[in-house]
């Protein structure tokens, strides 16, 4: 485990280093050739699980390791390209760390950043749908904190929203949102998501889940006029 001052000094040379690199150009820089080559060790080890869940739960016990890093290059960089962080921001989604995958990714957006060439989709497809299909799962999950999800759903959508994506990964956002948003009773909002998400792809399925909303909506109307 890396000390609080081993971990100081790895955050702000990397924050040095990618302040003063060159938008576009590759990163470059001691912390970002050391935790290149940790990632390239860390992934040789993540090839030999063939557990998916394993995986998951490997990730989550390396990514500390790697957040001096994040953090260095969140608070100084200029939008160099890296590898390094755009993978992590896979792994983030992949452990349920929403927050720091999307503070990855709004910086990415912002700098348009290219996911490394093992992911087959652009930067902005994997945060939206990973993201979407993570929220959905973790709805499901015994003590889910549902006003937390649906937040992260909207940051979400703030952050990739007017980007160009397929519609059918729009919709998922826009499914996963709304029934973030009917888990946290925000029955009203969550209507809206899900004829959001029905008119990106009317095969989203998501028609039951707007007749029973809108009946609800108008029985609890009836309530409140009674």
């Amino acid at each position: 485990m890396k000390s609080p001052a081993r971990k100081h000094f790895e955050q702000v040379s990397a924050a040095k280093a990618a302040g003063t690199a060159t938008p576009g150009e590759q990163q470059q820089g001691e912390q970002y050739e050391l935790h290149a080559r940790a990632l390239y060790e860390a992934r040789r080890t993540l090839k030999a699980i063939r557990s998916i869940e394993a995986k998951i739960e490997k990730k989550r016990q390396l990514l500390p390791d790697f957040i001096p890093y994040i953090n260095g290059v969140l608070a100084e960089g200029k939008g160099a390209k890296d590898d390094v962080l755009m993978t992590l921001m896979v792994w983030c989604i992949d452990v349920g760390d929403y927050e720091k995958a999307m503070e990855i990714g709004a910086y990415a957006v912002k700098h348009k950043l290219d996911t490394p060439d093992q992911y087959d989709r652009d930067t902005v497809s994997i945060l939206a749908e990973e993201i979407a299909e993570g929220v959905k799962a973790s709805l499901e999950k015994e003590g889910a904190d549902y006003d937390a999800l649906a937040n992260v759903m909207a940051r979400c959508i703030a952050i990739v929203g007017d980007a160009d994506m397929h519609d059918q990964i729009k919709a998922k956002v826009h499914k996963s949102y709304g029934y973030a948003l009917r888990a946290a009773e925000d029955v009203e909002s969550a209507l809206e998501q899900l004829k959001r998400a029905l008119e990106l792809n009317d095969k989203i399925g998501v028609k039951q889940d707007i007749k029973q909303l809108e009946s609800l909506i108008k029985k609890q109307g009836e309530q409140a006029n009674a």
